[in-house]
């Protein structure tokens, strides 16, 4: 099911200052440039700082709900996932204009990642239903995970405050993240009324098709079928780890015997019983938080209404 965009829907951006490579002002002089050259009225809302998006997204919700409008975020996943927190269930269409280093969200749905063609193409884009990962009441449209990678998150970050954001920088603070001391998570995970015991270093569960199939998990197809995969390492060695590491870049981390994948619908972890665990460190879309157990992934029962390109830009092809 889609819906054509109203020529003269308007459009309310949150526009992340610190997400991506280009200047701010550039930016958002090229989004106003090609909507009021296409006579779309819009506002653009200026978020300075990471900590202002939510109360911002919540006020473009109330703006495009006011005037039948469409909610715009402006930013990498991160910032993406904070408006689509605030959009999920508004009733209003959802769009993108890609800002950051991997945007895995845009990519996926064929939103290119130059501005101007991505603000061009959402003037004719269409509404359709896109499916959002849930973690207990929080939204995740890539990635939610714990253990690893939230570490591995605030490395980077700490990385490209000190020298940039780029991909080199992300896979070398990546590479130094596997290479510390990492500790072992024990967790009782809970799947279709069935309960087991793993120790795992990372828990990572996925939504978005194009990581899991660049990084080798035959299950990726599963979310087109309404499903989530969650993928667990075994214990293991600092080279192991970083041949693991490597066949990831490979797209061919699922053949390793040390990873265990599997699409689910719904997945409950706790802390074994004889641990007092209340609350984890967990990255959703490259963001990390804290959430107290247990922890409940699952497939949200309501999608996301996303303003999708008539024309995708297809993944490695020149935008």
């Amino acid at each position: 099911m889609s819906a054509s965009a109203n020529s003269q829907q308007p459009c309310f951006i949150v526009l992340n200052a610190s997400s991506g490579h280009n200047d701010t002002n550039e930016t958002a002089d090229i989004i106003r440039e090609v909507l009021t050259a296409a006579g779309r009225p819009h506002e653009l809302l200026l978020a300075e700082q990471g900590r202002d998006i939510p109360k911002l997204a919540r006020k473009a919700v109330e703006l495009a709900k006011a005037q039948d409008g469409i909610v715009v975020a402006a930013g990498g996943d991160g910032t993406i996932n904070a408006v689509a927190q605030a959009a999920l269930g508004c009733g209003q269409p959802f769009a993108v204009l890609p800002q950051g280093t991997f945007n895995y969200f845009g990519r996926a749905h064929g939103v290119s990642q130059d501005t101007r063609i991505a603000t061009e193409a959402l003037l004719t884009a269409s509404a359709q239903p896109v499916q959002v990962g849930l973690i207990n009441d929080r939204i995740f449209l890539v990635n939610a995970s714990l253990g690893l990678y939230p570490q591995l998150l605030e490395d980077r970050e700490a990385f490209k405050k000190r020298f940039g954001r780029s991909r080199l920088v992300a896979m070398v603070s990546g590479l130094l993240s596997f290479l510390r001391e990492r500790r072992q998570l024990d967790l009782d995970i809970e799947i279709e009324g069935e309960t087991r015991s793993i120790r795992t270093p990372t828990l990572f569960v996925g939504n978005n098709a194009l990581q899991l199939t660049q990084i080798g998990i035959a299950e990726a197809e599963a979310l087109s079928r309404g499903r989530l995969v969650a993928i667990a390492m075994k214990p293991v060695g600092t080279l192991t780890m970083i041949g693991l590491l490597l066949r990831g870049a490979f797209g061919k981390l699922g053949e390793a015997d040390q990873v265990v994948s599997f699409p689910l619908r719904k997945l409950t972890i706790r802390p074994p019983r004889q641990k007092r665990v209340r609350r984890y460190k967990v990255a959703m879309d490259g963001e990390v938080t804290h959430l107290t157990s247990p922890l409940v992934f699952q497939v949200s029962p309501e999608p996301l209404l996303l303003m999708v390109p008539l024309a995708p830009v297809v993944e490695g092809a020149a935008p």
